[in-house]
């Protein structure tokens, strides 16, 4: 049973870690509450693995504060690790050990004694149970992900830290991973994951958004895509580029840009409702041809590319 004791989980205040020159982390500060999901979202560089590494106590700060459970990770390590799960990016399954024995290999690890009867609950929820006697390196991709969380979960942590769990998964296989986070988060376990998926962020009580070791933003994610400033529409027509390069210097434009054959063109709030139709009229007088334009909701990827154009401003 996870602990229902008030309080943050995690927390991190003013961390900054560093890899000889390079600034990993800086300055950040998050505080998790017990019984959360939480998202830490961004793209390869942006701190989220050190982050978990430093909340697991695998690393130490260079200045700053982490605690866990009201512990120091480093210090009180052992004690930690008894209340801490922990899935790495390369989370180390054996081969050559079956289904059963891997979750019995990390219970004994943790001293869980009794883990038969845990053991069969986890196999049930994975549904791994049928495979139960098969050789881990048989597995597919999915039922690894699958197998590797309950390792994880075998000695029942109050708080799991996942990274990037769902990398290179299948997407089936991710919508069962994320139904099984579901299921255990309403046990009252804390859930700590670091994603770059944007969609994955959706499915979080709270996220924050990182760059660079540090926090553009920070809050649920409706109040992140309620707080942008701007109205969105998305627009695909022939030749990407040269059309966001001409509705770029068009009044009104905050900002437009490419995701794959669409285009998020961000107008100045309150818009007239016309101005979709206005675009697509200026696109097609300079010769594109408009396939379709329409306004949409802003997505967290509209929020993290405009908390980066404002950062950048801000350091101009």
């Amino acid at each position: 049973m996870a602990d229902t004791t008030p309080g943050p989980a995690l927390v991190l205040d003013r961390v900054t870690r560093r890899y000889g020159g390079t600034i990993a982390v800086r300055e950040l500060s998050l505080s998790v509450n017990r019984g959360e999901m939480f998202g830490l979202i961004g793209p390869d560089g942006a701190g989220k693995t050190t982050t978990i590494r430093l909340a697991c106590g695998l690393l130490r700060p260079d200045s700053g504060r982490v605690r866990v459970l009201d512990r120091d990770p480093v210090r009180d390590h052992r004690r930690i690790t008894q209340s801490v799960g922990y899935f790495s990016q390369r989370f180390s399954l054996y081969g050559d050990l079956t289904v059963d024995e891997n979750i019995a290999f990390f219970a004994e690890i943790h001293g869980v004694e009794r883990y038969r009867a845990r053991r069969d609950r986890l196999l049930d929820l994975t549904q791994l149970t049928p495979f139960r006697a098969r050789l881990a390196e048989q597995l597919s991709g999915g039922m690894k992900q699958k197998l590797a969380l309950a390792c994880t979960l075998v000695h029942e942590p109050e708080i799991i830290l996942l990274d990037e769990p769902t990398t290179g998964v299948d997407p089936v296989s991710r919508r069962e991973f994320w139904k099984l986070l579901a299921d255990f988060l309403a046990h009252g376990i804390t859930i700590v994951m670091a994603t770059p998926y944007l969609d994955e962020a959706e499915r979080c009580t709270r996220v924050a958004l990182l760059h660079e070791g540090g926090v553009l933003a920070l809050d649920d994610p409706a109040a992140l895509r309620a707080g942008l400033s701007g109205d969105v529409i998305e627009l695909t027509a022939d030749g990407t580029d040269r059309a966001a390069e001409m509705l770029g210097r068009l009044a009104g434009v905050l900002d437009v840009q490419i995701f794959g054959e669409r285009l998020h063109v961000r107008l100045e709030k309150g818009a007239p409702l016309g101005e979709a139709d206005r675009l697509g009229a200026a696109l097609a007088q300079g010769g594109v041809a408009v396939t379709s334009v329409r306004r949409i909701p802003a997505s967290l990827e509209d929020v993290f590319i405009a908390r980066l154009a404002e950062g950048a401003k801000g350091n101009v």
